[in-house]
């Protein structure tokens, strides 16, 4: 049977094809959909983690009682997780175990693009790469395999452009009943890492390595495709496929397991190629394990260290080696054709605008358009979010922001450093959950005058309206305890803890204002449905054109629904969720926005 999937669907149909039990992730583009896929399975347990190294510790319980389990996360998750990851690869498995790591070449929504390979040879541990969705689907069966054969974690690295693209899967297979039951046999020697245990594992990683190499030379997808011998290609990944685009006639090395590589194999192809040159996305991992093979390769002379490769810029590298004769194709030929900007922006109704208006309004900025900016009287240090776009225009309030719960502990390095200036952690509701927790327990312990305000719009906004353990629903769709984050704050110590409407720009006003006069470390919790969850109001807002002055002040709320053309400010009605926001009702001074009802194309409302 023939299905278009993505190369996440792809990925999560193989999984349970291959008889998982267990699925534990924390949602990160591009990964998020692996899960999702796989919790509609009614046969399987599946579960949005806390963070990623709960999920990882989730999936390695799970695997050392038997049961096949899969863990997913983006490459900055695989940070999260590294201990227990490391952990893993020590102890080793008991029911297969495969650990998804999808990285963002190019960062289209990260703040980096490490490369991830690194990890495998971190962990000595064996590396797989799917080039599209049909390797995405069939390596999912081998990867389980590999894990419980050479009793090992197996990295799978997906990146952006598998994960996202959609082509057609063979799906040759079918679920079948997993052969063991789940059960949990003692042995301390294996699963209780004490210094005198770990001691005895370490030799048996090395010997687990050194037969994996074996088994990668015989491993059926590292598979070469005869062509012209003047120029022998090796890559791996999407990076093969615009290789083989650019270079149709070449002789190819296509590999899918990375590490440890095949040896031989690539002794073999590189004596039949005149020329050798490598293709591969971000850092020169393969090209410089072949050269310490002794073998001569070109690669990263030719083409990029960083961002994403496509087939233009392979071509371009190809020119520039001499490799390709033709005359250059038009770049129109690959790249994106140019369209419109659009500057990123919170969305018309956003809950988290009101308070990053107030933030932005009490000083830390400049409060008027065309202002030059000044110091600011407060500092503040931001989170991962889709309110990580606080820190754009015209809000430009957000100074910081580093990694996921990174905020809080960065707030209070500042005020312990000494820094004069007014210190505000912002952070969301999923992402304190995540890891920020454990930074309001330090910032109590260790008597941090700095406050904390947690966007509280009940989702996981951000990767696409995931539920997370605030919410009170499971990955699976069930109800559940939902966690109250108050009493979260107010047990590990805080006192001062406010919660107030997200829209209600008085009340926030005052809250900020008395939070940070505080002498003592103040949590203020917004709570606001995402615009996204809210129904649109039959009534939208308009603005009164003789009563404006055009002061801006509305357009400082950063609302897509604002717009100022030709110096007339006015609201796109068909953007504006009205009667559940009404910030920029609150915010003009001159009463110049009403409520009005929305009209269809004939005028009826």
């Amino acid at each position: 049977m023939k299905k278009l999937l993505s190369g996440n669907e792809a990925l999560a149909l193989g999984a349970y094809h291959a008889s998982i039990m267990v699925a534990a992730a924390y949602p990160g583009t591009p990964s998020t959909e692996i899960l999702e896929n796989l919790s509609r399975f009614d046969d399987i347990y599946a579960e949005w983690s806390t963070n990623e190294k709960v999920a990882m510790e989730v999936g390695l319980g799970a695997s050392y009682t038997g049961a096949r389990s899969l863990v997913s996360m983006k490459h900055v998750g695989l940070n999260v997780a590294s201990d227990p990851f490391m952990a893993a690869a020590t102890t080793g498995i008991n029911g297969g175990l495969v650990v998804v790591s999808a990285d963002d070449p190019g960062m289209h929504s990260s703040q980096n693009e490490q490369d991830n390979r690194h990890y495998a040879r971190i962990a000595m541990v064996p590396l797989l790469e799917p080039a599209d969705s049909q390797e995405a689907y069939e390596l999912m069966s081998y990867a389980f395999d590999i894990s419980e054969k050479f009793d090992t974690p197996v990295l799978f690295r997906t990146t952006t452009r598998v994960s996202h693209s959609k082509s057609v899967v063979n799906v040759i297979g079918s679920r079948k009943t997993p052969s063991r039951q789940p059960n949990f046999c003692y042995d301390q020697t294996k699963y209780v890492m004490l210094p005198s245990y770990a001691r005895l594992r370490h030799p048996l990683m090395e010997e687990r390595l050194a037969k994996l190499a074996i088994y990668s030379d015989t491993f059926p997808l590292n598979r070469i495709i005869s062509g012209d011998k003047r120029l022998g290609i090796i890559s791996s990944g999407v990076a093969y496929q615009y290789a083989r685009e650019v270079f149709p006639e070449a002789s190819f090395l296509k590999l899918a397991l990375t590490h440890p590589l095949p040896k031989e194999v690539i002794k073999q192809f590189a004596g039949q190629a005149e020329k050798l040159i490598v293709i591969e996305e971000l850092d020169p991992l393969l090209e410089e394990s072949i050269r310490s093979m002794g073998i001569e390769v070109t690669g990263k002379e030719l083409f990029p260290i960083t961002g994403e490769l496509n087939p233009d810029i392979i071509e371009q590298g190809g020119i520039k080696a001499g490799l390709i004769k033709a005359a250059p194709k038009q770049k129109s030929d690959y790249s994106t054709p140019k369209l419109p900007a659009r500057p990123p922006l919170l969305c018309p109704g956003c809950p988290h605008s009101g308070i990053f208006f107030i933030l932005s309004s009490l000083g830390h900025r400049s409060s008027l358009p065309g202002k030059p900016s000044r110091k600011p009287k407060m500092i503040i240090t931001g989170d991962i979010g889709c309110y990580t776009l606080g820190a754009n225009p015209p809000l430009v309030a957000m100074d910081t922001c580093a990694c996921m719960g990174a905020g809080i502990g960065e707030a209070l390095g500042m005020e312990k450093a000494g820094v004069d200036d007014k210190i505000i952690a912002v952070i969301g509701d999923s992402t304190f959950l995540h890891s920020g927790i454990t930074g309001l327990v330090n910032a109590v312990y260790n008597k941090g005058q700095i406050t904390v305000i947690i966007l509280d719009n009940r989702t996981t906004a951000m990767t696409g309206h995931q539920d997370h353990h605030g919410t009170g629903i499971t990955a699976q769709g069930q109800q559940t305890t939902a966690v109250d984050l108050a009493q979260v704050a107010r047990g590990v110590g805080v006192s001062n803890i406010k919660t107030i409407d997200a829209f209600d720009i008085k009340a926030l006003r005052a809250g900020v204002k008395s939070s940070i006069e505080s002498p003592e470390l103040a949590v203020i919790i917004v709570q606001g449905a995402c615009a996204v969850h809210i129904p649109k109001s039959a009534n939208s807002r308009a603005i009164e054109d003789n009563l404006c002055d055009t002061c801006g002040l509305c357009l400082l709320i950063g609302c897509p629904a604002i717009r100022n053309e030709d110096g007339r400010v006015y609201i796109d009605a068909s953007l504006c969720i009205g009667d559940a926001c009404g910030i920029c009702q609150q915010v003009c001074p001159h009463k110049a926005i009403t409520s009005t009802a929305i009209k269809d194309e004939k005028g009826n409302e």
